[in-house]
């Protein structure tokens, strides 16, 4: 049997009209967008300026409540601490999780939303910032907030234009803007947004070299000048068996790499081999990385290159670290073939 869905005919008209919902709210974005005006520069001074430790809490009621919550999220997720609180729990206990210096992010399509609306005395007399998004500054909510974002005043979309639609789509875009606005303000980069992502695919995409690289006792060094017999039992007892050292000179630069391919290679060609400097055996020209760079990057050289082992350097070609293939595949950023 064939699905059913696809055995109906299909009735041209619901596209149509699912195409004027969205371009229906598309036109409501594009007047928010025009009316965006100074309120909008001092919320973002506003939340730039608080206080080491502060947070901003996030309040909305009904489907306002589900965008703020959204909103808080991603306020947390650029390093802006946040939280939501449910406007008819606050009035009875929660508002305690509001601190001193912490500011009110509140969300109300009409200002008059009676569950927001009844935490502005308690916060004014906390003293609390209070920024509110909402459809006009001459509504409660405006009157008696130090920032309001104004988004005019639109129907909803729909045929019955009373489900909240253009409204929590605008507030939702709305909160982007306020978030994406302070991460460009602060200069985020890709490894500072890693830093609130460490799980899943998005965390692993941006962790840095520096997160998974070996150091200290897990990572060999020798000098050029021992002799390869002694560097092969320092690379043996190296804590995790890297099975690769890192050659330095005198200054402590990197100048070769010594891996298990160059032992058998040794192996085929000169049985004196182990009483050498290691140094006129290993590779002269390793492949190295920077902390700093993604380890997805790592992850990348060590598949095409089809090595084992990158040395990490600093900016003085220093030996740091050492990536081995083991430790990409603990972290799921290479497959085994």
């Amino acid at each position: 049997m064939g699905d059913p869905i696809r055995t109906k005919s299909i009735n041209a008209a619901d596209i149509a009209y699912g195409r004027s919902i969205i371009k229906e709210e598309i036109t409501a974005l594009t007047q928010v967008a025009d009316l965006l005006d100074d309120s909008f520069a001092h919320a973002v001074e506003t939340i730039l300026s608080l206080p080491a430790g502060a947070r901003i809490v996030v309040s909305g009621m009904g489907k306002a409540g589900f965008v703020a919550q959204k909103i808080s999220a991603t306020l947390s997720s650029i390093g802006f601490p946040s939280l939501y609180l449910h406007p008819a729990e606050a009035v009875h206990g929660d508002l305690g999780r509001f601190g001193s210096n912490d500011l009110a992010l509140l969300l109300s399509n009409s200002g008059e939303t009676s569950e927001v609306v009844r935490l502005l005395p308690t916060l004014k007399q906390r003293g609390s910032h209070i920024i509110s998004i909402t459809s006009t500054s001459s509504s409660t909510l405006g009157k008696h907030s130090d920032v309001v974002i104004a988004t005019g005043r639109f129907t909803e979309a729909g045929p019955l234009g009373l489900a909240p639609t253009t409204s929590t789509t605008v507030m939702m875009s709305l909160g982007d803007a306020l978030a994406m606005t302070l991460v460009h303000r602060r200069g985020l980069s890709k490894e500072d947004f890693a830093a609130f992502h460490p799980g899943g695919d998005l965390g692993r995409s941006l962790m840095l070299v520096s997160d998974i690289m070996r150091t200290g006792e897990s990572c060999c060094i020798v000098h050029e000048s021992i002799d390869t017999k002694k560097a092969l039992r320092l690379i043996t007892e190296t804590k995790g068996r890297p099975g690769a050292a890192s050659i330095v000179n005198d200054a402590g630069a990197l100048v070769g790499v010594f891996t298990d391919g160059n032992l058998r290679r040794c192996l085929e060609r000169d049985i004196e081999f182990l009483n050498k400097p290691i140094g006129t055996l290993c590779s002269r020209t390793p492949i190295t990385i920077t902390p700093e760079k993604l380890a997805t990057e790592a992850a990348r050289i060590i598949q095409e290159r089809k090595i084992d082992q990158l040395m990490v350097v600093d900016s003085n070609n220093v030996p740091v670290g050492l990536i081995d293939i083991q430790d990409l595949l603990a972290h799921g950023m290479i497959r085994p073939e």
